[in-house]
């Protein structure tokens, strides 16, 4: 026959785990935070360079059309790159809203 008592004993034979109070990151890689700061730090650049060169080309300073448009294409190329990552992150955070708790 089963013992009813027995059922109350299942607690020990799994103990709930403990949650870690922090987020294991490997060792020098970074993390979220420093990924994003350093990609907006980068397209910061490339688009400073970029009218930088596009002002010097107006004023005369350089006569290097080749350069400038490449980087203001490589400036548009990282902003487009800028604006997805924007996106998907936004997507995700709609998501993660319309999660019933």
């Amino acid at each position: 026959m089963i013992d009813p008592t027995g059922i109350n004993d299942i607690s020990r034979v799994a103990a709930p785990a403990s949650p870690t109070t922090q987020p294991v990151t490997p060792a020098g890689e970074k993390g979220f935070y420093e990924v994003m700061l350093n990609s907006l730090d980068e397209v910061n650049r490339l688009q400073t360079e970029a009218d930088q060169g596009v002002q010097d080309l107006y004023s005369g300073k350089t006569d290097d059309v080749a350069s400038v448009f490449t980087a203001v294409n490589k400036a548009g190329v990282a902003f487009d790159l800028l604006m997805e990552m924007r996106n998907k992150l936004m997507d995700a955070y709609r998501d993660i809203q319309q999660i019933r708790v």
